[in-house]
């Protein structure tokens, strides 16, 4: 026997052959590669889904060390998506990926939701193109689980699962909600996110060209968490579970 017949003999025990191969036939889209995206996409990976797209135009710098899975000294200015996909087909080589190596804003996320995915998770870290892939996402109709804000926050614990509907005081949530209402959808998402109250002292405004972001203090395991809490939905939601 050899060791692609095994690599994934632990999940088939968990969830059965039937439901191994749903996983195998699965198409899944990850937007973004950062501290929450890379765990995510890693752990579906893992979980044993066969095809992925990945989207991601940022290379790896010494300050994403503290948090995000692909950052090494060693990968520094690489590009994530490479490294994504290296480590992915290190994992398991049959897989299926896709690179988009951009920022996907506009018409091309309708060019990109042409395709037919199984789920899509959303960790984009600029608001309004957030919002804009959020909204073209859920006209299409397809399964979404998005990351909300994990910066500035320290206690897992806090950590829940719900519908975007349903999320509160979180800063990101609430402006998503509210440009979201303004376009008429009010709820058919899930979202990963923590009321645990943000220090202001840890902020900081980022201006990108027209975008503007914020950025917090970030702690090692709370974008993981949130990645791997995402990567949760998505596994139960391929499997109806």
């Amino acid at each position: 026997m050899t060791d692609s017949d095994l690599w994934d003999s632990g999940t088939e025990l968990l969830i059965g052959a039937e439901d191994l191969d749903k996983l195998r036939k699965s198409h899944v889209l990850v937007v973004g590669l950062g501290g929450v995206g890379a765990y995510a996409a890693e752990m579906i990976c893992r979980a044993g889904v066969g095809e992925f797209t990945i989207v991601d135009n940022d290379a790896i710098t010494p300050s994403n060390r503290n948090r995000q899975l692909l950052a090494l000294k060693s990968t520094e200015g690489k590009y994530k998506t490479d490294v994504m996909e290296a480590r992915m087909l290190d994992i398991n080589p049959e897989v299926k990926i896709h690179k988009i190596r951009e920022f996907i804003k506009d018409d091309r996320v309708d060019e990109i939701l042409k395709t037919r995915f199984d789920y899509v998770v959303d960790a984009i870290d600029t608001v309004f193109p957030k919002i804009f892939f959020i909204y073209k996402t859920y006209q299409v109709g397809y399964q979404l689980v998005s990351s909300m804000g994990s910066g500035g926050k320290l206690d897992f614990e806090k950590i829940e699962i719900t519908d975007i509907s349903k999320s509160y005081n979180c800063k990101l949530a609430h402006t998503i909600r509210k440009q979201l209402h303004k376009m008429g959808v009010r709820k058919g998402f899930k979202v990963v996110f923590s009321p645990e109250k943000v220090d202001l002292d840890t902020l900081e405004i980022i201006e990108e060209e027209k975008y503007i972001r914020s950025n917090v203090g970030t702690i090692s395991y709370m974008p993981a968490a949130f990645g791997i809490a995402m990567a949760s939905v998505v596994v139960r939601g391929l499997l109806k579970k």
